[in-house]
């Protein structure tokens, strides 16, 4: 994006992620210059069609080598810290890796930007935790996390609100391929599994959360970087408003594409993130921001996807993108 003379250069820390790999892509198409700063810890290949660029940037780091993120901060407008340990088993696992990466790393930028600087951060809103029953969770209810993933996530928020320089963003589950694919993600999973395993145990079935699918999620940030002024020192909830859909529900959609595998519903465990909510996303919407993507249009999509990943390399597949929750971008 050109201001005048001068382009916009962003930092996407966790750059060759899940979101941030398509992130730098849809940035560098719409003129930005473009840092992506990843350690690359699961050896991911998601970038290299961004190489030819010449607004794209690599940096082989980690988030937790300060100096080194000084040093890139002190070069860029934007920063969009998506360098994250994700998920409560990942963060359970270890607690004081979850707090360096998913907190003093976005308390860490915040202190060493100046005030003509933006952050554009994303927040989880399985901070809602158990909700308000059959009320909306809206952004004046405020957070309640339950898992240590959701504590590190919402007391990075709350920090970035309290400076009053950055944009949160409480996103739903998102679904959809990547360049860099997740299949811990709920739908990922759901139609993986059902492709391949045949049967899906689902836990907890009545548990409603909301959905987005990512290249909604890569719209919005775009989106509040052009209308930054508007909306600096304000959460957002980001999600479709059609999808707060059971676990049940999103199998039954599934089971319209895939009919031929069986479901066992259990209650046997209890699921740690205690995620079971309703989210307004009217905040948001309210601004003229809107989705183009469906939960339906995201399994048709990741339908295709899996053809493709289920007949090719398998073993690669799982090395370089690589299947379960901890990824750390």
């Amino acid at each position: 994006m050109v201001f005048g003379e001068y382009e916009m250069k962003v930092l996407v820390t966790g750059g060759a992620g899940y979101l941030g790999s398509g992130l730098c892509s849809e940035l560098l198409k719409c003129g930005y210059e473009v840092y992506s700063y990843d350690n690359l810890m699961y050896k991911q290949l998601s970038l290299l069609d961004l190489c030819i660029d010449k607004k794209f940037h690599f940096i082989h780091s980690d988030v937790r080598n300060q100096k080194n993120l000084k040093k890139y901060l002190n070069k860029v407008d934007v920063i969009i810290p998506l360098a994250a340990i994700v998920g409560f088993p990942a963060c359970d696992g270890d607690k004081t890796l979850a707090r360096q990466i998913n907190y003093e790393q976005i308390k860490f930028i915040s202190d060493n930007i100046s005030k003509e600087q933006k952050i554009v951060f994303p927040n989880t809103n399985s901070g809602y935790g158990i909700g308000n029953g059959d009320l909306y969770c809206k952004e004046e209810d405020g957070m309640k996390p339950v898992s240590y993933y959701g504590i590190t996530k919402c007391d990075a928020e709350n920090y970035l609100l309290d400076s009053g320089n950055a944009i949160t963003l409480r996103l739903a589950t998102v679904f959809g391929m990547s360049q860099r694919m997740r299949l811990d993600l709920l739908v990922n999973e759901f139609v993986y599994k059902a492709l391949t395993d045949r049967y899906l145990t689902v836990f907890e079935s009545k548990n409603v959360r909301n959905y987005i699918h990512i290249r909604d999620v890569l719209e919005t940030f775009i989106f509040m970087i052009e209308g930054y002024d508007k909306f600096v020192g304000e959460a957002f909830n980001v999600g479709l408003s059609d999808a707060n859909f059971s676990k049940e529900q999103v199998v039954e959609l599934i089971k319209k594409y895939i009919p031929d595998f069986a479901v066992t519903y259990s209650e046997y465990y209890k699921d740690p993130d205690k995620r079971n909510y309703l989210v307004s996303n009217e905040k948001i919407e309210s601004t003229g921001w809107t989705t183009k993507y469906s939960l339906e249009d995201g399994i048709k999509e990741l339908i295709k996807g899996y053809k493709i990943i289920i007949n090719n390399d398998v073993s690669h597949f799982r090395n370089g993108f690589p299947i379960g929750y901890g990824q750390p971008t």
